[in-house]
Order: C-alpha cells, then sequence, then structure tokens
C-alpha cells in the first residue's frame, strides 16, 4: 500500500475584534460545498513560512490580513479528506495543518469576493457554537484545537 500524502497547510482560528471581552470566531461558508463551514486555511508554498502563509491565505480568502498572532498550537495536526475531495487533491490523501489563533484588527474590513473567491458567506459566532456549524470531517481537528486553546487560557 502507497504511504499516504500531506499537503502543508496553515489554518486560522480568526477572533473578533471585540476579543477578549467577546469570544466570537470567523467561519466562513465553501463556495463549492454548501453548508460546509470552516476557519480561513490554504497550501502552504514552497519556501513560505506557516506564518508568512498565514498572512497571503487571509488576504486571498477574507480579503484582509489585519490580525494580531496571539497563539499557535504546539503541533501538526492531519486529517483525510474526504473520498470526493481526495480525487480532486490528488495526489494528497488529506492535509497537514498547523493551526493559529489570531485577533482582527478594529480597522480590519472583511471581503470574501477576492480574486477567487473560495467563500460565498462568512459569520462570526460563539466559540461554544463551532461543532454545530464546521463541516464533519474537520470537527476532530477542530475540537483538539480549541481545547487546547481553551485549556492555554485563550479562548
Amino acid at each position: 500500500m502507497q504511504e499516504k500524502k500531506y499537503r502543508p497547510n496553515v489554518a486560522i482560528i480568526v477572533l473578533a475584534p471585540t476579543y477578549p471581552f467577546d469570544c466570537k470566531v470567523l467561519v466562513a461558508q465553501r463556495s463549492d460545498i454548501k453548508g460546509a463551514w470552516q476557519f480561513p486555511q490554504g497550501g502552504i508554498d514552497d519556501g513560505e513560512t506557516p506564518r508568512d502563509a498565514l498572512f497571503r491565505e487571509l488576504e486571498e480568502e477574507i480579503g484582509t490580513n489585519k490580525v494580531e498572532i496571539i497563539a499557535e498550537y504546539p503541533q501538526w495536526l492531519s486529517y483525510d479528506f474526504p473520498e470526493h475531495a481526495r480525487k480532486k487533491m490528488a495526489p494528497y490523501w488529506g492535509q497537514s495543518q498547523k493551526y493559529f489563533l489570531a485577533r482582527l484588527k478594529g480597522d480590519a474590513k472583511i471581503d470574501i469576493n477576492t480574486k477567487k473567491p473560495e467563500f460565498d458567506d462568512y459569520k462570526f459566532i460563539n466559540v461554544n457554537e463551532l461543532m454545530r456549524v464546521v463541516t464533519h470531517f474537520k470537527k476532530e481537528v477542530y475540537s483538539k484545537v480549541i481545547k487546547h486553546f481553551k485549556e492555554k487560557g485563550y479562548l
């Protein structure tokens, strides 16, 4: 059996500018899969650091990279794509992600109508509502990351 190959990726939990007084996180609905809500994320290009990818991906996906990084998850986390996505993302079986927690700056303006829109809607929700809306195959990783940031006192 061939070894599974994972795409290096960065994922960003974007907190509302009102954090820490109001603990709301940004979720966006994928434009290609209705009902699939997730955090902004994307591949890390060759020669790019995870932090560089974070700022580039935010600009590409939500139209702004005006964030303050608060924390970083200590390990890389991997998940497998569902069968239908695996074909589209070949040769990758899934993604290995570096997670960051960041606060949106007060003067930032979100605009999901980017050059190549990946999302068609977004909202800020209470962190405790997250598991009710996120896409099924990301729930395990999201739970682990949120639990860690709660235990560290960030959420």
